[in-house]
């Protein structure tokens, strides 16, 4: 399957609503490549939406999403190959090894030279040495960086994380910052809601404060990234 080029992914005056509750409100913002861009707010914002409308698993109910210049039902399936998303769901099999899944996601997005593609995923996790050791007895930490490998091993274009530091230790959490910042030199369009303001801090190039269903930029300027939300969120309500 070929891959979608795309350097910038646009949103433009999303809503979305589930019957008579408002989960967005004609959000409107952009994600360019080689940057990182984070998302925040309170649970319950948003976040978590957004971030399914930007993996086309859901559709916003307003406003559309523009990633390059094709949308999402126009390029469907070529489109999906080029998205990873880690969510809270890390979708591993527990009784499949480290390899296992990974293989086997690889094998889903028909990913060539795959032998290799598995063990570069593994290094790069530093999970070599627990390449054969079933995921179902991993901790949270390991578990999660084996689940953003399965994410990337096709070399999506867009990835799309969901609270990826939850549960981390400080050497997990500093393994995951050095791939993300790679992802990102490498070209990669890299969104990510957290609520890791001292993490996120030394990460994202890009913030954007979310708010009952509502998007505000946070302006780069002195002061903590933890401060100019909070200064944001004020200006919101």
């Amino acid at each position: 399957m070929p891959d979608l080029d795309f350097t910038t992914v646009r949103v433009q005056d999303v809503s979305r609503t589930y019957g008579r509750r408002r989960a967005l409100a004609h959000v409107s913002l952009e994600a360019q490549a080689g940057r990182v861009l984070g998302l925040f707010g309170p649970n319950g914002a948003g976040k978590s939406t957004l971030l399914n409308i930007l993996a086309t698993l859901l559709r916003p109910s307003a406003g559309k999403v523009l990633y390059g210049t094709h949308a999402s039902e126009t390029a469907g399936d070529v489109l999906r190959a080029s998205i990873g998303v880690l969510g809270h769901d890390l979708y591993l099999y527990p009784d499949l090894t480290a390899a296992e899944n990974l293989a086997f996601f690889g094998r889903l997005y028909g990913v060539p030279d795959l032998d290799a593609r598995v063990a570069e995923c593994l290094t790069l996790a530093r999970l070599t040495d627990r390449a054969d050791d079933r995921s179902g007895g991993f901790s949270r930490g390991l578990r999660q960086r084996l689940a953003l490998e399965r994410a990337l091993i096709h070399r999506p274009r867009l990835v799309l994380l969901d609270e990826p530091f939850t549960g981390l230790d400080d050497a997990s959490a500093h393994i995951l910052i050095a791939r993300l910042r790679t992802l990102a030199a490498d070209g990669a369009i890299v969104i990510m809601a957290t609520h890791d303001f001292d993490t996120a801090e030394t990460l994202v190039d890009d913030a954007v404060c979310i708010d009952r269903g509502r998007a505000f930029p946070i302006v780069a300027g002195s002061g903590s990234l933890r401060d100019r939300y909070r200064l944001a969120l004020q200006e919101t309500r």
